[in-house]
This record gives structure tokens, C-alpha cells and sequence, in this order.
């Protein structure tokens, strides 16, 4: 850099020796002090030339509000009085090397040792003869440049001989850097504005996941890399492609760039920091891709509310967002620019090409190629009304930036020239030191009547305009830019005033992922935080918030949409409930029947056949009959710490009961006839004293185990939770019940199932004994009934361990065998009984004794050994 500078210098001193200058021209204004000017008069030439097309607004406007500021100025006799403002105007051509060669000129008369020069010696390239410059004058200050990489080449210039410098158009952020810059202000707010206000556009659009595009150079890319910063910490805005277009673009570039934007298709928001020239050529790109209304445009400042952009692209422009420094048109300058004409305005040696090419015509011996279709011109054709007109958008800060430089030297004037009218010797020559203090001091109303002030970097405060291109009666070549929001230090943005493709008012999305529903987490990809994958929070899972999911306690299960947990409903087997209907119905008639066979054994206590059937056991068995059937009510009934005390002592005791006496009477019949086979003697403990104390005894077992249990673990009812904890969460169902588990519950039946096996056992040794004597056989029938149904039992209690309806059919299982074993009981020992005592009472008389029939394999029992009652 410190040999660029040199060169420089050296190529400055060349020029102040010889007065000369290569090929270009500029605006000069007499005045006692002079101001500098940069403007972009013509665009970047092609094919090795400097200099391109005409700007008309950008060039010709711009440079005509300095001259107009000027005049203003020079004719307020407040302003600098005595003093007069002179300028000497040069063209960029949207160059920066370009400009820089141009700049040079503003430092000649700082550049000592001036020495005797050869004109002769100095030669131009391509053999153009050189021009004799005018005697250099010098620069106070410098009003420009356009472009952020003009005037960055230029302020690295300018601040080697302290001339302080105002931009009317350059934003880059890296303008605002005071030790690099230090000569450097703006009238316009930098690009790190402007970056914050796109992004809060795009975040308020809802957007999160865009593209970025940038013009090559200190602009675009600046701009760009603000924009990521500013995104990046803000957070929810994620770049999907971040696209550079080169300075120099070749054929197929723009293509090339549209090829990869669509790389991203979801990724529709495009943030666009580019020159006109590059807007123009992505939209004309995107128009031959036919792509038109799939990106949706934020453009830059640089796009702002121009038509030169988007003309005869106005479909593939509907929609886009732009951003403008907030700014008011100057009636004062349309009035002076409508009424300029080439004999009033000979001072702008640009004119003459600007009329030719505002009018479409040629002036004769202008020098330029012309066919005969090209009418010639007039000269007396006006602005405004031969030819269409409007402001161009930096006029108000050209303007501004002139009288900025006004004010301070007006400042500086009063302060070290105080009482002179005109110059003092304290200004001559003016100190560049000293004129940056008093610019950066300056605030005043500009000429929109918004304050112009700078902070310490130099720059203007932040204030913007945002409009949006819009259709008009459903055509976009007749729409044009609505003002849909302003922007200062927050956004204020006007959704209802916005306008999307197809006169649509709701905001297309520009998202990597779409949001997820309810119910769903955000599952991200690994180094792209705005896109995810959504992932269902199934089974028992609800959503946390948006990143997680999470088990729901064991009581309660998932609401429909799986944003919450709700208390899983509770179940129990009621009186109502089918399941309930048969147990419950075979129960009352159970009882009913036993009770009816109690009561006629009591009615009938010293008949013959109630006294043969043992009177003692059978009132036993009874009892255990009816507890078996009354057991099916504390089943049903809801479970409780009572109910589930009484579970425990009822369920097993009927059954022990009801086998024990079964088991005695059997045991008693067995031991008889064995004993007659070989002895007289009767065996012991066959009165009914005896056969109550061993049914008892047996008993007892039961009763102490039982009470054992409820003392060891205290009965309570419980809400199982896993039971009916299905697949589908919303058939998951709590179940009140006791706190048995179903192993528990059969070890509560399985002393009563022992007896029962023992008590088959003896049936089937007794089988062999005459029926006429004995109830052997009915008992031996009714053991075998039972053990069926108990065979029967068990792979249906436990097969049905997994079902969700397992409460219920384990529960009515249960009480059915229950019931059907007391039936067969009941059925097969006392019902063909009640039927002789209630229907066939001749049968139930005392019959002579029979002596039992001798068999060559049975000896007759004993003569005292009567198997009736001994009563």
C-alpha cells in the first residue's frame, strides 16, 4: 500500500509539472474556495474503455444538485457571507481505479517543488494528444463518491493531505473504521444500518433460512458480511447460500448464480446487496430460467426505488422488499433542473450528451454516429414535458452533503475570521485538520427538513424507507414501489400493506424446514440451525417445548395432540358392566338354591335321609358353599381396605371349607370299609364330634395363614397403571384393584386346591363302595366336575395376563369357576335330596336294615358300623 501511495504521489507531482491532463474533462465553478466532486457521469466502460453509457440519473442528477446546492448557497447572504463557493466537478465513470487517476487532480496544488516541465515529453495512451489542464486550484473538501469502492481508493488519497471527504452514496461498514477513514463522513447511514433493518425485515417476514447476493467490491461484500454478522447474533436467520458476483462477469455468469441459488429451492428469500447493472442482470437471469415469483427479493439501498432495474423485468421484480435511505423529493432542485437547457446550462460539459440522450435525438456536429432514423434535436425540447422525469434518490443527500461542508466553513469562518466578510488570512489556505472538527460538529435541518449531524466515525444516523413493488389491477408492468414501512433504530413494518405475487397478502414462506405441528420436536441437522427434522412424540411421549420430548408420569397419558399429560381414566369391574352380569347372576341363584337346601334340611333335621347324609359335615359344606357364591360380590364390589380384608379371608375360606368336609366325609368312608376288610373294630374318629374337629382343622390353616398375611402386609386398594398400559395411549386405562397379584391370588386358593386334589384321591379309592351305603360316588363325581373346571381355570386366568381387557375377564373367570365348582357341589351332593325330602317325602322313611352283601373281594363291615347317622 505504502508503493500504491508513492506511485501516486509521483503521478500527482508528473502532473502538477507539466499542467496537463489525459482525455477527460470536468465542471468547473469559480469561487474563493473551492469544493471537489465525485460523480458516476458514465458507467464502467467495456472492452478496455475507461468510460461506458451515460447515467442520467445517477450521474447527471446527482452532479447537477451540487451545482444546484452551490448556486443556493452562494445566493444566501447569511451563508458565508463574502464568500464564494467554488467547484470543480470530475466523472468516476463507476470506476475506482478510474476515479482514483481523476482524484489526483484535488491534490495538485498541495504537491511543492513545482519545476519546469516538458509538454512535449508527456504522451497518452493510444496516441490522443494530451489536454492542457487548467491551473490546479486548491480542494478544500470533497463531496462524493458514489460507489463504497470509489470513494475507499479516493479517502486513502485524500487523507494523505487532510481533505476532508462527505459521502452522498457509499455505505460500506468498513467507511465507518475512524482510524483508517479518519477524513472520511456521510450524509447517508452506513451499511451495518441498513444490514440490521434487512435482517429485521426478514425476521418479521418470518423468514429463516435466505440466500445472500453480492456485487464483488467494498459494497456488496460488506454489506453481505454486516447482514451474516448481524443475522448470526440476532439468531433464527440462517444463510443458505452466500453467492459473490464477480466485477468482471463473463458470459453465463448470471445463470451460473441463479443454477445455484435454486441449489436451495426453500431458501426463497434472497438478500441482494448488488450495483444496478448486477440487479438488473439476476432478474433478467431468473426471467430466461422462468423462475419468475420464486425468489422473493430484499434489496439493498442500491436497488432502492429505481425503475432502471427492473424495467421490462417488473413480473420477476413483484414482491421485492427494497430499502432506502429515508429521503423526500426537493422541489426546489425539480424546479431548476425542469428548466435547464443547453444555453443556460453550458457550465456542465456533460449536458449536451445528457440532452441527446434524454430526448433520443442527436445535435448537429456533436461528433457521435447517428442514423437517419434519429431525429435531430431542437434544442428547444424541456425536461418534463418532451421526456419523462423524476428525481433521483440521492439528490437530498448530495444537497445535504454540500451544505454540511457550508456550514462548517461557515462555522470555522465566524470562528477565525471573526468580523471579516470574505476570506481571512487564517483560511488561507484552509487547514483540513480544523475543517473536519467543525464537519463533524455541524447539525443543522437538511433540505428534506431532516437534521444532518454526524456521530464520531462520521456517520449519519439510520433512517430508512421501505418500499415493496407492487401490481396495479393485477399487472405488473403498470405497478410500481409502495411505501410499506420506515425503519429507525426498529423496524415499523406494515404487514397489511403488503403484496405478494397474485395479489396474495399472505407472506410466502422462505424456511429450510417447515414448522413442526403440536406433538412434534424439532430434531436439527447437524450444523444448519434453521433446519430440522420433525420428529412425532409417540406412544406416552408428550412435547416439552419445541426441541423435546418426554415420558408422561405413570398416571397419566398423553392429551390428543400430545402437547400435554392428562390423568388416565380409571376402571374398575362394576355392577353394571356386562362382564359382571353372569358371575353376579349365577351367585344369586347359588345362594338362593343353598338357602333353599338349608332350609329344608332344617325343616326336615331328623329325617332319615337328612340324618344319612350327616348332618354336622353337611351344614359345614353348606356354609362353604354359600361363602363361595357370596364371595363373587366382594369381587365386584370396589375395591377398599375392607373389601380387600375381606377378599383375602373369604376368597379361599369358602373353598377350604366347603373341601374340608368333603375330604372328612370321603376320608371317613375310605377308612370304614378298609377297616372292614380286615377288622370288627371301627376305625377312630369317624363321630361327628371327630369329623367337625379335623374339618375345623383343616380350616384353621387357611384362617391362620390368612391372618398371618393381613398382618404381615395391611390390605389396601391400588390403581395399576401397567395392566392396561396399551400401544395406543388412549385406550390406556388405570384399574382399581386389590393389592393381590395374581400369584397371590391363587396362593390363596391353592390350600383349597390341595384339598380338593387330596379329596379326589379318596373318591377314587372309594369308588368301589355299594352306593346304597354311602355318597361316595356323587362325592367322586363331584371331585372330578370340579377338578375339570379348575384344569379349566387355570390357562384361561393366566392366558389372559396380557390382555387389556385382563380385569375384567380374569375377574369374572374367577368368580365363575368359583361359582361353578359350588354348583356342581351342590348340585350332585344335595339337590337329588331336597328333591326326594320336597317331592317323594313317602321315600324319606326308616328302612329295615340291610346287612351288606358279601363279595368274594369285600368283607361286610362291622355290626356296629352303621354308615347312617349314629343319631
Amino acid at each position: 500500500m505504502a508503493r500504491l501511495f508513492a506511485l501516486l504521489l509521483l503521478a500527482a507531482w508528473c502532473l502538477s509539472q507539466v499542467g496537463v491532463m489525459c482525455g477527460a474533462g470536468s465542471v468547473r465553478v469559480a469561487g474563493s474556495l473551492t469544493l471537489g466532486g465525485l460523480f458516476p457521469v458514465h458507467a464502467r466502460g467495456a472492452a478496455g474503455r475507461a468510460c461506458g453509457a451515460l447515467k442520467k440519473e445517477q450521474g447527471v442528477h446527482r452532479l447537477e444538485a451540487m451545482l444546484y446546492a452551490l448556486d443556493r448557497i452562494n445566493a444566501d447572504p447569511e451563508l458565508l457571507p463574502g464568500v464564494r463557493l467554488g467547484a470543480r466537478l470530475l466523472d468516476t465513470c463507476s470506476r475506482d481505479t478510474y476515479a482514483l487517476e481523476q482524484a489526483l487532480g484535488f491534490v495538485q496544488a498541495l504537491i511543492r517543488g513545482r519545476g519546469d516541465g516538458d509538454e512535449a515529453s508527456v504522451s497518452c495512451p493510444g496516441g490522443v494528444p494530451p489536454l492542457r489542464a487548467a491551473p490546479p486550484e486548491s480542494v478544500v473538501a470533497v463531496v462524493g463518491a458514489s460507489a463504497s469502492s470509489v470513494s475507499i481508493m479516493v479517502a486513502n488519497v485524500l487523507r494523505l493531505f487532510a481533505i476532508p471527504q462527505i459521502s452522498y452514496a457509499s455505505t460500506a461498514p468498513e467507511l465507518s473504521d475512524s482510524t483508517r477513514y479518519n477524513f472520511f463522513s456521510r450524509v447517508v447511514p452506513p451499511d451495518s444500518y441498513q444490514a440490521q433493518a434487512m435482517v429485521d425485515i426478514v425476521r418479521t417476514l418470518g423468514w429463516n433460512y435466505v440466500s445472500t447476493l453480492a456485487s464483488e467490491g467494498n459494497y456488496g461484500e460488506s454489506g453481505v458480511e454486516a447482514f451474516v454478522q448481524i443475522s448470526r447474533e440476532a439468531g433464527g436467520v440462517c444463510i443458505a447460500q452466500s453467492i459473490k458476483i464477480p466485477r468482471e462477469p463473463k458470459p453465463g455468469e448470471f445463470h451460473k448464480v441463479i443454477r445455484r441459488l435454486m441449489e436451495t429451492p426453500s431458501a426463497r428469500g434472497i438478500v441482494i446487496f448488488a450495483n444496478e447493472d448486477d440487479i438488473r442482470r439476476v432478474l433478467e437471469a431468473t426471467h430466461q430460467a422462468n423462475l419468475t415469483g420464486h425468489f422473493l427479493w430484499v434489496g439493498s439501498d442500491s436497488w432502492g426505488s429505481k425503475i432502471s432495474p427492473i424495467l421490462s423485468l417488473e413480473e420477476v421484480a413483484v414482491g421485492a422488499i427494497t430499502i432506502l435511505p429515508k429521503r423526500a423529493s426537493i422541489n426546489g432542485f425539480d424546479q431548476y433542473f425542469t428548466t435547464r437547457s443547453l444555453e443556460n446550462n453550458r457550465r456542465n460539459i456533460w449536458f449536451a450528451e445528457f440532452w441527446e440522450e434524454n430526448f433520443n435525438c442527436k445535435l448537429t456536429g456533436s461528433g457521435s454516429q447517428s442514423d437517419d432514423s434519429t431525429r435531430k434535436c431542437t434544442g428547444e425540447e424541456r425536461i418534463g414535458q418532451d421526456s419523462t422525469y423524476e428525481q433521483e434518490g440521492k439528490v437530498q443527500f448530495v444537497i445535504d452533503a454540500v451544505y454540511a461542508i457550508a456550514h462548517a466553513l461557515h462555522s470555522m469562518h465566524r470562528a477565525l475570521c471573526p468580523g471579516h466578510t470574505g476570506l481571512c488570512s487564517a483560511m488561507e489556505p484552509t487547514d483540513g485538520h480544523t475543517l473536519l472538527q467543525y464537519i463533524r460538529a455541524v447539525r443543522f435541518n437538511g433540505s428534506a427538513g431532516t437534521p444532518v449531524m454526524f456521530n464520531e466515525n462520521g456517520d449519519a444516523p439510520g433512517r430508512y424507507d421501505i418500499f415493496q413493488y407492487q401490481e396495479t389491477n393485477g399487472s405488473a408492468s403498470s405497478g410500481g414501489y409502495q411505501a410499506v414501512g420506515q425503519w429507525a433504530e426498529a423496524l415499523r413494518l406494515d404487514m397489511e400493506a403488503l403484496q405478494w405475487s397474485g395479489d396474495s397478502h399472505e407472506v410466502p414462506p422462505s424456511q429450510c424446514s417447515l414448522p413442526c405441528g403440536p406433538g412434534e420436536r424439532k430434531k436439527m441437522v447437524k450444523g444448519v440451525p434453521c433446519c430440522w427434522h420433525c420428529e412425532a412424540c409417540d406412544g406416552y411421549r408428550f412435547q416439552v417445548d419445541e426441541f423435546e420430548c418426554d415420558a408422561c408420569p405413570e398416571h397419566m397419558r398423553p392429551t390428543l395432540n400430545h402437547t400435554g399429560c392428562r390423568p388416565t381414566p380409571v376402571v374398575r369391574l362394576t355392577w353394571s358392566s356386562p362382564w359382571a352380569a353372569l358371575p353376579l347372576l349365577m351367585a344369586v341363584l347359588g345362594i338362593m338354591a343353598t338357602i333353599t337346601v338349608v332350609a329344608t334340611f332344617m325343616h326336615h333335621n331328623d329325617t332319615p335321609i337328612v340324618r344319612a347324609s350327616g348332618r354336622e359335615l353337611s351344614y359345614v359344606l353348606l356354609t362353604g358353599i354359600f361363602l363361595i357364591y357370596a364371595i363373587t360380590f366382594l369381587m365386584v364390589a370396589e375395591p377398599s381396605a375392607a373389601v380387600c380384608a375381606a377378599r383375602r379371608l373369604f376368597l379361599g375360606l369358602g373353598t377350604t371349607l366347603s373341601y374340608s368336609a368333603l375330604l372328612t366325609k370321603t376320608n371317613r368312608i375310605y377308612r370304614i370299609f378298609e377297616q372292614g376288610k380286615c377288622s370288627v373294630t371301627p376305625p377312630p374318629f369317624i363321630s361327628p364330634t371327630s369329623q367337625l374337629v379335623i374339618t375345623f382343622g383343616l380350616t384353621s390353616l387357611q384362617v391362620v395363614g390368612v391372618i398371618v398375611w393381613l398382618g404381615a402386609q395391611l390390605p389396601h386398594s391400588v390403581i395399576d397403571y401397567e395392566e392396561q398400559r396399551t400401544v395406543d395411549p388412549e385406550q390406556a386405562r388405570g384399574v382399581l384393584k386389590c393389592d393381590m397379584s395374581d400369584l397371590s391370588l391363587i396362593g390363596c386358593l391353592g390350600y383349597s386346591l390341595l384339598l380338593m386334589v387330596t379329596c379326589t384321591v379318596y373318591a377314587i379309592k372309594a369308588r368301589g363302595v355299594p352306593e346304597t351305603f354311602n355318597e361316595a360316588k356323587p362325592i367322586g363325581f363331584t371331585m372330578y366336575t370340579t377338578c375339570i373346571i379348575w384344569l379349566a381355570f387355570i390357562p384361561i386366568f393366566f392366558g389372559t395376563a396380557q390382555s387389556a381387557e385382563k380385569i375384567y375377564i380374569q375377574t369374572t373367570t374367577l368368580t365363575v369357576s368359583l361359582s361353578l365348582s359350588a354348583s356342581v357341589s351342590l348340585g350332585m351332593l344335595y339337590m337329588p335330596k331336597t328333591y326326594v325330602i320336597l317331592f317323594h317325602p313317602e321315600r324319606n322313611v326308616q328302612k329295615r336294615k340291610r346287612s351288606l352283601k358279601t363279595t368274594s373281594t369285600m368283607a361286610p363291615p362291622p355290626k356296629s358300623q352303621n354308615l347312617e347317622d349314629p343319631k
